[in-house]
This record gives structure tokens, C-alpha cells and sequence, in this order.
């Protein structure tokens, strides 16, 4: 039962962002591929990553990831910031034209969390946070390695 219940869940909740993505995703000059979108969302859950790093998440070539990142700078998705520390080196920036997609993306997220809000006693939607934040830190480790 539960495990029938957390993959319904999670396919709505994946099928509603596909959705989003293609909705977003033209096929004119300088638009998002669905790649080059699921790119971005990768790029912004690493928390500016180099270009490195982002191969290596996604276990790609150096010059695979290169390419792709040059296509989301080309159009205006991301930008190069050196590094801090390292004058060599740089880090992936999302842009202003990034967060204007990304909120038509998370706003499901926030309509379901604000459905539980209504639904749920403070108690029961406390729980729930617990629950997830275990799940999130302790059950899932495969998705840490960035």
C-alpha cells in the first residue's frame, strides 16, 4: 500500500512538471529543449556548480556538459561567475530569465503544499515535514553525491 501510494504521488507529481516543461519547451530559435530544461533544474540543485561538477553528476563527458552549458548561456539561461577562490576557475549562475521559468515550474509544488495546509491539522502537516525531512537526509543518500 505504501509503496503503491509514494509512486503515485511522486508519477503526478513528475507528470505535472513534464507537463510544465513542454508546455514552456517551442521549437523556434533560442528556446529550451526539454533536455536543456531538466539541465537548468540539475544546474540549480547542485547550487552553482562548475561545469565539472555538473559532468560529474550526470556522469557525462567534460566536453558533453561544456556543450550543453554553452547552449543555456547562448540563451541568456545561465551565466559564468569566477570563482572566488580560483581566478581559473568558474561557476554556473542561474539567471534572472531562469527564475521566470522555474516559477511557472514550482508553483503545483506550492498549490499541493497549500492544499495540505487546509487539509491537514498543524500536527498532522508537522509529521509530515518530519517524515519527508528523514526520507530527504537519511533514505535517500544517492542523491547527495554532487
Amino acid at each position: 500500500m505504501l509503496e503503491k501510494s509514494f509512486i503515485e504521488v511522486y508519477d503526478k507529481f513528475k507528470f505535472q512538471f513534464y507537463r510544465k516543461i513542454f508546455e514552456k519547451v517551442k521549437e523556434r530559435d533560442g528556446s529550451l529543449s526539454a533536455m536543456e530544461g531538466f539541465s537548468l533544474e540539475i544546474i540549480h540543485a547542485l547550487g552553482e556548480p562548475t561545469v565539472g561538477q555538473f559532468a560529474d553528476f550526470l556522469k557525462i563527458s567534460q566536453s558533453n556538459a561544456t556543450y550543453k552549458v554553452n547552449s543555456l548561456i547562448r540563451k541568456g539561461y545561465l551565466v559564468r561567475q569566477n570563482s572566488t577562490t580560483d581566478r581559473r576557475e568558474y561557476h554556473l549562475v542561474l539567471s534572472e530569465k531562469y527564475y521566470s521559468y522555474a516559477e511557472l515550474l514550482t508553483s503545483y509544488e506550492r498549490t499541493v503544499v497549500q492544499r495540505m495546509k487546509e487539509r491537514f491539522s498543524p500536527e498532522d502537516a508537522e509529521k509530515f515535514d518530519e517524515l519527508l525531512t528523514v526520507i530527504s537526509r537519511e533514505l535517500m543518500p544517492e542523491c547527495d553525491e554532487a
